[in-house]
């Protein structure tokens, strides 16, 4: 008999929602010390990589890639680098539920691009959940651009590029182990990032224009690339364990963990409009997790046409 492994799966999902804004925690504190966009981003690829690779090493997975997967591996990891990149520059100023809920429209540019990229079916009902999910946002983003301006639609600029993050997954999640994925995509991004921060050096630009880190300073670098490697090391195997239908409506959750985050370290509550932004945006986004279910079980059920043999 197989053994049921979704409780395990379901705990795991908990465990990147809870962990997961850690790492949101951790930019935002060495943004607002002063430390460098570019510099925090950095340092996450930096720990991620040297964290993995024992993990790789004990596993015996490979530790060198072919040119097809180098090439998926590098743009996969150039599009986390860049929404990495643009949700700390958010979160500097913004609180960090405010610019998660912004992000969290990323299942429905997802839809839209698998539609236009795989050819996914997307029903009228399911295009309607994502302009009210995408309204959910702007009553995130008004306020945010009336408080902190311009820099507000950083956090949807993650969300495009996440979306095309997962989608580069997506396509190689058949023929790539995940921690090899996660491995690989750390040390490319790194090797990204260096000539970029060595460039900049001495350069003037505030984003970019790496410091030498002093004292908790450390600890917050270290802290966004040790709960990112964590974190999705949690979701990586909640989902060898439990179906993506059961474990998506749990991605939620990580929405409350930033609010308690944020009330508790930064002072930071959403405000009255920001809450209901997040209702709709959440709402939106169960809408087209419960359809997604629908059709999937629909096509589970759908008859199999047998064509006679040739005679």
């Amino acid at each position: 008999m197989t053994r049921d492994t979704t409780l395990q799966g379901v705990i795991l999902m908990l465990a990147f929602c809870v962990i997961a804004p850690l790492l949101d925690v951790g930019a935002k504190l060495a943004a607002e010390a002063g430390v460098p966009v570019g510099q925090i981003t950095t340092a996450r690829f930096v720990v991620q990589a040297a964290l993995m690779l024992p993990v790789m090493l004990l596993m015996r997975l490979p530790l060198t890639l072919d040119g097809k997967a180098l090439g998926y591996t590098t743009l996969r990891a150039l599009l986390l680098l860049v929404s990495t990149y643009a949700f700390v520059s958010g979160i500097q100023v913004m609180p960090i539920a405010d610019a998660l809920a912004i992000v969290f429209v990323e299942p429905f540019i997802l839809l839209i691009l698998g539609s236009f990229i795989f050819g996914d079916q997307v029903g009228p009902r399911r295009i309607a959940a994502c302009v009210v999910g995408f309204c959910g946002a702007l009553l995130v983003i008004q306020p945010s651009l009336a408080a902190f301006g311009l820099v507000a639609l950083w956090p949807l600029a993650t969300a495009v590029l996440f979306a095309l993050y997962m989608l580069v997954t997506r396509s190689i999640s058949s023929w790539m182990h995940p921690v090899t994925m996660q491995f690989h995509t750390s040390w490319t991004g790194l090797l990204l990032c260096l000539p970029v921060m060595v460039l900049a050096d001495g350069s003037g630009i505030p984003s970019l224009d790496p410091i030498w880190p002093q004292g908790w300073n450390w600890l917050w670098l270290f802290m966004v690339g040790f709960w990112a490697a964590v974190s999705h090391m949690c979701m990586t195997y909640a989902l060898k364990f439990a179906p993506s239908a059961t474990l998506a409506p749990l991605h939620y959750f990580e929405i409350v963990t930033a609010v308690i985050l944020g009330y508790l370290i930064f002072d930071d509550f959403p405000n009255a409009m920001t809450w209901a932004g997040i209702a709709v945006i959440v709402s939106s986004g169960l809408y087209i997790i419960h359809r997604e279910r629908l059709a999937a079980r629909a096509k589970r059920r759908a008859p199999v046409t047998v064509l006679p043999e040739a005679l």
